[in-house]
């Protein structure tokens, strides 16, 4: 989950890595740091919190140096300390590292037996040291660097410095993403392409196992046994424009407000708006002979992947089979023979998704993967691309990918529908029109912004949030706890409304407020029945509805809040009712003065197991 950023200039680059870093700062922000050459030898500026730091930092002590190598951190192993700080050195390696090295100790036991000293917490320190200890027995650096490698277990994505070497770079990713970038007499490394766009639209991506030896004359690029490679160089579309907040407050505000624009987008890649038909975009898949679906993701990806299998049973009568990431992959599970596996990403570089993607792989399974970014790893390894259209989404808290993945499952879903005889002509009609109307709806929806921020005042106060729903709407309301509790810190839980009576029920008192999302569907009559059980005993309510059905409601019980969504077709109502429970979850944040985009402990990209 930390970011990389490596150069290998013509001119002073310690200004051009933090540019780097302050695009790679979503995925961690836990501590930052550079290491230059500086007449051959390595120094280093690192500072504990935000970017922002490190530059107050460079500001009073500035880092000369033509070569350089920069690190974003989330932590895993050790406090978030200077000391703990990326890059780690010795007196002749600099290292930035993301990733988990898995025997870190057993390796440190080793080199301290040899003498070695170290001089923090974290697992990447060992690094460091592995290619210094290479080094002391009179190997090359990267005859050094490559008996070091084949000593690391666990997942990572390096990039070295060797003192007196102000022309050499080294990288190595297994399992973490790494990127070279090509410039006019200088080199880049990166985590992606948005780091290097700043610096160049041309991009080499290090396929696992893969290590580079860089130069200011280009990449020698070789695989885990040492053997030379070519990897395809490709013409990265990732802007170079640093993202700002358009106006807004804070990102997560911005990437709220732009869904309506990118859900058109996102559709524009599946549906011809003329013929009201849905067309899968590349090779697509075919959904006619498959038994089973498996999809997998995690976090909000995975309520995205929830919702979706209610769409696919239902408009193609397909079984979904769907586990978090980090579950299925040890769950051994019994794919079918010739099945197809879906896996959903924002970035295309989760960790735990890729790993079950490759366990799928390797039971046969056609992969494909539905993604914000069409360079990342799961997207390259997938036999089929979906893509969302989302754009760079800054906010920790997922808003608009997730609106983006909906609308895209939602349209394979029709397909496959229509493919598998279960939908006629007429009814993918009426649900493309569906889809194509929501951008719309949810400009309406965005309009509720003043009413949410006056309930989201009150909502502030509370220590714990319970979210119900029946349906489709359960998965919504998991994502709606999720989005309180990340932003906000208030504990929140997201339940089916039916399950109530069998335990959550005994949480309720006056304290306790309960928000309720109910569309006007066939299940709104019990769901409603569940919300009059909370206030019977002395509970207080919000419900989130239509118009329609806030009056039905409001006909048995006073409730202490409402919103009222535009009317949908309830198969698809996640996509508009995504819209008030971000903004509630972003004004309860705002009023509570937590930091609304980069909230604690957590990164945007999670890349480590």
């Amino acid at each position: 989950m930390c970011g990389i950023i490596g150069i290998i200039g013509k001119s002073e680059v310690s200004d051009r890595l933090v540019e780097g870093l302050a695009r790679l700062e979503y995925r961690g922000y836990d501590s930052a740091g550079i290491a230059t050459l500086t007449g051959g030898a390595i120094e280093r500026r690192r500072a504990v919190g935000k970017l922002q730091a490190l530059r107050e930092t460079l500001a009073g002590n500035a880092l000369p140096g033509v070569i350089g190598i920069g690190h974003t951190r989330w932590a895993t192993h050790g406090a978030p300390t200077e000391g703990n700080a990326h890059p780690h050195a010795t007196e002749q390696v600099a290292v930035v590292h993301n990733g988990i090295i898995e025997n870190f100790a057993d390796l440190k036991d080793e080199l301290q037996q040899k003498g070695h000293r170290f001089a923090t917490q974290t697992d990447s320190e060992v690094i460091a040291h592995l290619v210094t200890f290479y080094l002391a027995e009179d190997n090359d650096p990267v005859t050094a660097f490559h008996k070091a490698l084949k000593r690391l277990e666990g997942a990572f994505a390096i990039a070295v410095l060797i003192r007196g070497e102000d022309d050499l770079m080294l990288g190595a990713r297994k399992g973490s993403p790494l990127a070279i970038g090509r410039g006019d007499g200088e080199m880049y490394l990166g985590s992606d392409a948005y780091a290097l766009a700043p610096f160049t639209n041309r991009v080499t991506y290090l396929k696992d196992g893969d290590w580079a030896i860089i130069t200011r004359e280009g990449a020698e690029i070789r695989d885990g046994a040492g053997n030379a490679v070519r990897r395809e160089e490709k013409l990265s579309d990732a802007s170079a424009a640093l993202v700002d907040k358009g106006g807004h407050r804070h990102f997560m505000a911005k990437e709220i407000y732009e869904q309506p624009e990118v859900i058109g987008h996102t559709l524009s890649s599946f549906i011809d708006p003329i013929t009201s038909k849905v067309r899968l975009p590349g090779k697509g898949i075919d959904f006619r002979g498959i038994d089973r679906l498996t999809m997998s993701a995690c976090g909000t990806a995975y309520f995205a992947g929830l919702i979706a299998k209610y769409w696919f049973e239902e408009w193609a009568r397909l079984p979904v089979e769907i586990d978090i990431a980090s579950e299925l992959r040890y769950r051994h599970v019994p794919y079918p023979e010739k099945g197809v596996a879906l896996f959903i990403s924002q970035s295309g570089e989760t960790a735990d998704t890729l790993a079950a993607l490759r366990d799928a792989r390797e039971h046969g399974q056609t992969i494909a993967a539905l993604v914000n970014v069409p360079e990342s790893t799961i997207a390259r390894e997938a036999d089929a691309l979906f893509p969302t259209h989302a754009g760079p989404e800054i906010g920790v808290a997922s808003t608009k990918a997730f609106t983006c993945q909906l609308a895209s499952l939602a349209a394979v879903a029709i397909a496959a529908g229509v493919q598998r005889g279960h939908l006629d002509e007429k009814e993918e009609k009426r649900l493309v029109e569906g889809l194509l109307g929501m951008p719309r709806h949810m400009s309406e929806a965005l309009a509720m912004a003043g009413e949410v921020e006056a309930i989201a005042a009150d909502l502030a106060k509370a220590r714990d949030v319970l979210y119900l729903g029946r349906g489709i709407s359960f998965p919504m309301a998991l994502e709606g706890a999720l989005k309180l509790k990340e932003i906000s810190y208030i504990h929140a839980e997201g339940y089916a409304a039916g399950e109530l009576k069998h335990g959550p029920i005994a949480l309720i008192d006056e304290n306790v407020p309960v928000i309720v999302v109910a569309p006007d569907d066939a299940l709104f009559d019990k769901t409603i029945s569940n919300m009059h059980e909370v206030m019977a005993r002395g509970g207080k309510c919000m419900l989130i509805s239509s118009e329609k059905g806030i009056r039905a409601a409001g006909r048995s019980g006073d409730l202490w809040a409402s919103l009222a969504v535009p009317e949908c077709d309830p198969l698809l109502a996640p996509l508009l009712y995504a819209i008030p429970i971000q903004l509630l979850a972003y004004h309860t944040a705002v009023a509570k003065g937590t930091d609304v985009d980069q909230p604690r402990n957590l990164a945007k990209s999670v890349t480590v197991e």
